[in-house]
């Protein structure tokens, strides 16, 4: 490991199909059988699929009609949001009762510093084993975790042994764990960077780390110097408790195709509304306004306008919407509609925090 990046214990925990699985919990005729939550055999998308559904390739971000193509047998559930989120509220608090840095990435996953810790327990694996065992008890659900001395490698611990597992990676095994991992097995690095990679004949962690910086910049920009350091173990992202919110979206997917933009300001309307009121409910203000269309070919589409001050109002926001739809003509109808709100002001200067080396 690199003297630069320092050794802290970090444990990423990974809710094994958490929507789907609440639903299994919630409802026992589901248990065993492919649930799919979000989307129809007609419309929509999936938002999660047990893992009984994802033997057949039913993912989440996948249409319903690809999820019913795939298993016939598919059963589709209305998403509870309320209801997942009240089961993840539990399950923070009970990180919290072992270290206040958690970081929440979402509903169903976070990172944990542990490097010191409530518990006193220097092991941060047997922290994470009774944390998935308390889960299991209190709340009723199975949790993954990947435990290591870095965000980066942690979360990609996480997913070796799913459902219901862990994995610890030492310092001492970061090397070579990076080294013999498939590129697409990196987080960070979709799909098209990895065809990329493959082009440039960089298929593992080993081939990766054998480039320059010079060329990981010439041929990724900016991303090229992420990668150059996290496959030398080096990644120094610091657990954050307060998680800096980016961006603040809504936006709806239709039963039926919209094809005129008078339809289009109705539902753009209703959406601002969602918009408004999630943003006044946590005080937030944004200069950033993106439209967001998909439409019923699956393309997709962003436009956005930066405006010189803050707004949450749903007027401004809706204003600037019809401006933004209106500068084009629509290439084809359309079957989802999404407004988001970036440039926030929630930001705010972080302390720095110096961590020293311990044994893991």
């Amino acid at each position: 490991m690199s003297e630069s990046s320092p050794n802290r214990k970090i444990i990423h925990i990974d809710m094994d199909a958490f929507y789907a699985s609440v639903e299994q919990m919630d409802n026992p005729s589901l248990r065993g059988k492919p649930v799919a939550v979000g989307g129809s055999e007609n419309r929509g998308v999936v938002a999660a699929a047990s893992y009984e559904a994802r033997k057949f390739g039913v993912r989440s971000a996948i249409s319903g009609v690809m999820a019913k193509k795939n298993c016939p047998d598919i059963i589709f559930v209305s998403p509870r949001f309320d209801r997942y989120k009240e089961i993840s509220t539990k399950i923070h608090k009970i990180f919290r009762e072992y270290t206040d840095l958690v970081e929440p990435l979402s509903l169903d996953e976070a990172y944990l510093d542990v490097t010191q810790n409530k518990k006193g327990n220097p092991s941060a694996s047997l922290l994470a084993e009774e944390i998935r065992l308390r889960i299991f008890k209190e709340v009723g659900l199975t949790a993954s975790a990947g435990i290591s001395v870095n965000k980066f490698v942690a979360k990609i611990a996480s997913d070796y042994n799913k459902p219901n597992g862990q994995k610890t990676v030492n310092p001492e095994e970061v090397i070579t764990f990076l080294e013999e991992l498939p590129i697409r097995k990196f987080y960070g690095v979709g799909k098209v960077t990895t065809e990329k990679m493959y082009q440039l004949g960089i298929f593992t962690g080993v081939e990766l780390k054998s480039k320059s910086l010079e060329f990981l910049e010439k041929h990724f920009g900016k991303a090229g110097g992420f990668y150059y350091n996290v496959v030398r173990g080096i990644h120094n992202s610091e657990v954050k408790s307060d998680r800096i919110t980016k961006s603040v979206a809504a936006e709806h997917t239709f039963d039926i195709n919209l094809s005129s933009e008078i339809f289009m300001i109705e539902q753009l309307e209703n959406i601002a509304n969602t918009l408004e009121r999630r943003l006044k409910k946590h005080n937030i203000s944004g200069k950033t306004v993106t439209l967001k269309i998909k439409y019923s070919d699956f393309t997709q589409q962003t436009r956005s306008k930066t405006l010189p001050y803050f707004i949450a109002d749903k007027g401004l926001i809706l204003e600037t919407v019809k401006e933004l739809l209106y500068q084009e003509r629509m290439k084809n109808s359309v079957r989802l509609l999404g407004i988001s709100l970036n440039n926030l002001n929630t930001e705010v200067k972080k302390a720095v925090v110096v961590q020293l080396k311990f044994s893991f």
